[in-house]
């Protein structure tokens, strides 16, 4: 009987060390129904991965995000472009996954996946039927502790291909494509890791090997180095058993050190110029050293941003683009994790010296100066950016995504209280503090791109050569690496099968038909919003009955988010942003679509501004010109794009002559322009 006890003892123990226990961190609840907060727990292996879970079981489904605290900074001068080329190869099979099986296995189980790569981290992620759960972890543990064996030189040259013709399309080969490229390396000094972009160089992708390949993975991609966010409907005790089960024993890679760099420093004007034979018109583009992300003065910064430039009641689409001076004018803040840059972009009117929209932007800056921070433009930017962080957990994906980046960044998953508290702190003087201190008189990278037979239109003769003097590589580690593979209690060529299907709960809706339209209408308690969607019969199809009005369609949907009899469109702009709301009308292939977004407390004024846009709108001649010229030179940029005239090309091919689909061009002024490299 003793015996029998000791064995059952030893049983019992082999049992609970089969799997690498995890800690539990941290656990975060709403407190109450106003709280934006997003609930987890955070549990950490022995091995060093971060785990964390967040349920929400209002729909059938989870969201599997792993994240790596690695991208295209943490590559070598001369072997640039490693941390995008290493998202194409995980899709490459692994020694218990056959090649290209992530797609088929993840799109037969009901989902969805892709990955990306930016200056900082690499992420890959799938939204399937929360009984898939199981079967996702162990893909994504497959390929974290058992690639390399599977990374053959055939591969690598098909991956090596698509890269090189990935960054054809995307950059040497699209108008304007090259021009965060020319100034990521005229910012930053020779050797900074944001010198370069995350595409990598043609020469240097010719030139690395599959060794070189394998030694990034050997030194950024371990456990130690890497998030595990779940989110959706599972329970946390069962996620936390599978990544313990799937990731546990997998062995991790060299201590990975947090980067620190001092902030580059520009001592004078610098300018720079390059030719884009894809395009069609001129641009300037101007850029200053900033602030990284999350620095205390990243707000301000933004707040600075959209005065300037962010939206139809800014200085330069003022000035510029509704004097018609420019096709479009915009100033935006973009960050990453060890610096940003503050960027002014203006495409002029066709023939305008770009030394001109120079001017206009020095003008621009003594202006904001004279008339500083406006209670208007300081309240509609910190209400619309709260609505805005609102808005992000609406979706498990936006929710999983945000814990997953705050984690990698700050090691607070919770991070979200501190970005809006730093929102709501933000004051009038804040904006005119950043403004003297990164903008006012402070020297500028100023960049022409040019048209061939517009070299004279440059802003001034080039004056500025990037220089490697004093460059010292930093030494990463990549000697003495070895491949080790975990060794498990279980047979990982197993795939997991998928749990019982889960009970799909339908969202209960309402129908009713007033004043001759029909409408649906359900309701969710998740988060305080609503979204309203009209669709009326009658989009671009009704333009082939009478191919002279082509595009009419598009114009119409641009006019009606202009002026109305009522107030300006800059006027209403500043109602919705007040509110956190927005109203956005497009003219789709056999509808002209609105789509209402607010916060639940503002609904009512909401409706009474979409009243009037749709029912007191102006038509101002001036202003019809304005767009119909601006749809006009997009239509002759789009012709140098590939993609669209392939995509013309097909449409003309497939439907008769007298169904030809033309590009639809959506003039979106109030959307944020985003730094984000895929």
């Amino acid at each position: 009987m003793l015996k029998k006890i000791a064995f059952l003892l030893i049983a019992t123990l082999s049992a609970q060390w089969m799997f690498a226990q995890a800690k539990l961190i941290e656990k975060i609840t709403k407190t109450n129904a106003e709280d934006i907060v997003i609930p987890y727990e955070k549990y950490v292996l022995p091995n060093g991965l971060t785990i964390i879970v967040h349920e929400d079981h209002s729909d059938p489904i989870c969201h599997v995000d792993v994240t790596y605290h690695v991208g295209s900074a943490r590559e070598e001068i001369g072997k640039s472009g490693f941390a995008h080329f290493f998202e194409h190869m995980m899709f490459q099979g692994s020694d218990n996954v056959a090649d290209e099986q992530h797609f088929k296995i993840i799109t037969e189980a009901g989902g969805t996946l892709n990955g990306t790569t930016n200056r900082d981290r690499t992420n890959y992620f799938e939204t399937v039927p929360s009984n898939q759960l199981e079967k996702m972890l162990w893909l994504e543990a497959d390929r974290m502790g058992f690639l390399l064996d599977a990374v053959t030189q055939q591969k690598f040259e098909v991956q090596r291909a698509t890269v090189k013709n990935e960054r054809g399309q995307n950059y040497d080969n699209k108008p304007y494509g090259l021009v965060q490229e020319t100034l990521a390396k005229n910012v930053f000094p020779y050797g900074h890791p944001y010198s370069w972009l995350t595409i990598g160089y043609i020469e240097d992708l010719n030139r690395v090997n599959v060794q070189d390949l394998k030694n990034f993975f050997l030194r950024w991609y371990g456990p130690n180095n890497a998030v595990v966010t779940v989110g959706g409907d599972v329970q946390t005790k069962d996620v936390v058993k599978m990544v313990e089960k799937y990731f546990g024993k997998i062995p991790q890679c060299p201590k990975v050190e947090k980067t620190i760099l001092p902030a580059p420093k520009l001592d004078a004007d610098r300018y720079v110029s390059m030719m884009d034979q894809y395009v069609k018109i001129p641009m300037l583009v101007c850029a200053l050293p900033g602030v990284p992300a999350r620095h205390p003065d990243e707000v301000a910064l933004d707040c600075l941003a959209e005065i300037l430039g962010g939206d139809n009641n800014s200085i330069l689409y003022q000035r510029l683009v509704k004097t018609q001076k420019a096709l479009s004018a915009s100033s935006f803040n973009p960050t990453d994790e060890l610096a940003g840059s503050f960027q002014f972009s203006i495409t002029p009117k066709p023939g305008t010296p770009l030394a001109d929209m120079e001017k206009e932007i020095r003008a621009a800056l003594i202006e904001f100066e004279d008339s500083g921070v406006s209670d208007d433009a300081l309240s509609k930017f910190k209400l619309s950016r709260e609505a805005s962080d609102i808005y992000g957990l609406e979706s498990v994906s936006g929710k999983v995504s945000q814990l997953a980046a705050n984690q990698t960044f700050t090691g607070d998953a919770n991070y979200i209280k501190k970005s809006m508290k730093a929102i709501a702190d933000l004051t009038k003087e804040d904006v005119m503090r950043v403004y003297n201190q990164y903008l006012k008189n402070k020297p500028m990278v100023i960049l022409s791109v040019l048209t061939k037979g517009t070299e004279n239109m440059r802003a001034a003769a080039d004056n500025y050569t990037p220089k490697n003097e004093g460059y010292q590589a930093p030494n990463y580690g990549y000697d003495k690496l070895k491949y080790v593979k975990a060794k498990d209690n279980f047979d990982r060529k197993n795939m997991p099968p998928a749990g019982a299907n889960p009970t799909i709960k339908v969202p209960a809706f309402k129908t009713m038909t007033k004043h001759g339209m029909k409408m649906i209408y359900a309701k969710s308690d998740e988060i305080p919003t609503v979204v309203l969607s009209l669709g009326f019969k009658g989009g671009r199809m009704m333009e082939q009955n009478d191919l002279s009005k082509v595009g009419i369609a598009n114009l119409f949907a641009n006019m009606m988010d202009e002026d109305t009899k009522k107030h300006s469109a800059e006027e209403l702009s500043v109602l919705l942003d007040k509110l956190g709301s927005s109203i956005n009308i497009g003219a789709d292939l056999d509808e002209t679509s609105v789509t209402v977004r607010c916060l639940k407390k503002n609904l009512s004024a909401t409706l009474d501004i979409l009243e009037e846009r749709m029912l007191e709108p102006q038509f101002k001649q001036e202003t019809f010109n304005r767009i119909k010229n601006q749809t006009i030179e997009g239509i002759k940029n789009s012709k140098t794009r590939a993609a669209v005239m392939a995509s013309n090309a097909y449409n003309r091919v497939s439907y008769s002559a007298k169904f030809v689909l033309r590009i639809s061009f959506k003039w979106n002024r109030r959307k944020r322009q985003k730094n984000r490299i895929e």
